[in-house]
């Protein structure tokens, strides 16, 4: 539901059960809605909690984590080197701190996930 305090309790569970989550995306749908993607939720205990406090997986979503140093295009070339490779982005996300750079790729599938990996080693030289 989108109300206060929703996604602190959804926070709040993942936590208590030894979550430490890298990435989030928390985003109102409508009045009564809300919709959250959270990374990673690992192994059984994770996966438990989360269903508990009202989580589900995300179906049909794949998505790549790219992390290294932050430089002047560096989005260019990883989004670029995707769509030469024909893949449609389901949804992307990046965040720099310091000179740091971390980007999540969401794909359709697993073909789109493998061809996404290969896309971004090559065009970052490995």
């Amino acid at each position: 539901p989108n109300q206060a305090g929703t996604l602190s309790r959804l926070l709040d569970g993942v936590a208590k059960a030894g979550g430490q989550l890298e990435f989030m995306i928390a985003r109102k749908v409508d009045d009564g809605t809300s919709r959250v993607f959270l990374a990673p939720i690992k192994g059984p205990k994770q996966q438990k909690a989360a269903t508990g406090v009202g989580l589900a997986r995300a179906a049909g979503m794949r998505s790549l984590r790219v992390e290294g140093p932050d430089w002047a295009g560096l989005g260019v070339k990883i989004t670029q080197a995707v769509a030469e490779n024909g893949i449609n982005l389901r949804g992307a996300s990046a965040a720099a701190v310091g000179k740091k750079a971390v980007f999540y790729l969401a794909v359709e599938s697993d073909q789109d996930l493998k061809g996404a990996i290969r896309a971004v080693r090559n065009a970052l030289g490995g």
